[in-house]
């Protein structure tokens, strides 16, 4: 449903993108993840033919984002991080007016408002003034006229910037059904967004793309080594001296104390097989285990090690 091909765009001496590539597939929800200034927006905005890229170009639904912008619009429903809302109008009227925009009238007109009425959970807020709502009421007054006109392709940009945890829920589950007879590419900085929602990631860092693939596929290219965490009640200093003997290990890290227990992080060689080694051990020594458990990278650090890779890659 989305195609990126070659995507560059320069701003004066500024390299904003730089040969980026992917696909999205029909159904997918993908997150594009990145640190602020990453490119993320940029990409956004060539989707949705706002930009025309200096070089590459990009396909939405099979149509050409240059060649045939108007046609794309079509297809897509687009929520910017700036929210595009009219804050003197009332939601009704705002919702109206971008479904007159888009061509609807009459019967199918009532029919998509009252669907996105109900997916945005906006009926209680129908009459009220835009300007009056809540962050999370605008953020959802602003989705519903992305999907007013019933689009193939959903493009959000940060779109839970700045709401309460609570809010934030409420939209992660709106995305998540929407997703379910659409394709949805969700561009953020935050981590732990796209691990809720995303299907597939792709990581963008000073305009390249450093990963592309499910959290566990990243996972494994990002990693150097097994970890484990071990957590035992007894001495810290003996756990220690009795886990040095541990042929697989390459090194421990003492996480803290709790309970009387001990806690580490142990890490060897992929592949090498360190549990079967330390649970001879847990069974020789008699040690009481809290947890014994794989330990693999958390989100935030795989996207720490491919971005910190690639930029020392391009230093070199």
């Amino acid at each position: 449903m989305i195609q990126a091909k070659g995507l560059t765009m320069h701003y004066g001496p500024v390299v904003a993108l730089n040969n980026v590539s992917f696909e999205v597939k029909r159904g997918e929800i993908v997150g594009l993840l990145g640190p602020n200034g990453a490119g993320k927006s940029t990409c956004m905005k060539i989707l949705t033919t706002y930009l025309y890229p200096s070089k590459g170009t990009a396909e939405v639904g099979g149509i050409d984002v240059l060649k045939d912008p108007l046609k794309v619009r079509k297809v897509i429903g687009y929520l910017p991080e700036i929210l595009p809302l009219y804050m003197d109008m009332e939601v009704r009227s705002y919702l109206n007016f971008v479904a007159n925009a888009r061509g609807l009238a009459g019967g199918r007109l009532k029919e998509r408002t009252d669907a996105v009425l109900d997916a945005c959970g906006l009926r209680p807020m129908y009459r009220k003034v835009i300007r009056e709502l809540s962050k999370g009421y605008k953020q959802r007054t602003a989705l519903a006229q992305a999907l007013i006109h019933d689009p193939e392709v959903i493009i959000l940009d940060e779109p839970t910037s700045g709401l309460d945890p609570h809010q934030i829920i409420e939209i992660r589950q709106l995305i998540n059904h929407l997703a379910k007879d659409k394709t949805v590419i969700l561009s953020t900085h935050i981590l732990q967004e796209v691990e809720a929602t995303a299907d597939r990631i792709v990581i963008i860092n000073r305009g390249r793309i450093v990963g592309n693939g499910t959290i566990n596929e990243l996972r494994d290219r990002a990693k150097d080594s097994d970890r484990m965490a071990l957590s035992v009640m007894g001495d810290r200093k003996d756990i220690e001296r009795q886990l040095s003997g541990v042929h697989a290990l390459k090194k421990v890290d003492f996480v803290g104390e709790i309970d009387g227990c001990a806690s580490f992080v142990l890490h060897s060689k992929i592949g090498a097989g360190l549990w079967r080694e330390v649970s001879q051990l847990a069974l020789a020594q008699k040690w009481p285990i809290r947890e014994l458990a794989d330990r693999p990278l958390t989100l935030e650090e795989t996207f720490l090690t491919l971005t910190e890779k690639e930029q020392a890659d391009v230093s070199q």
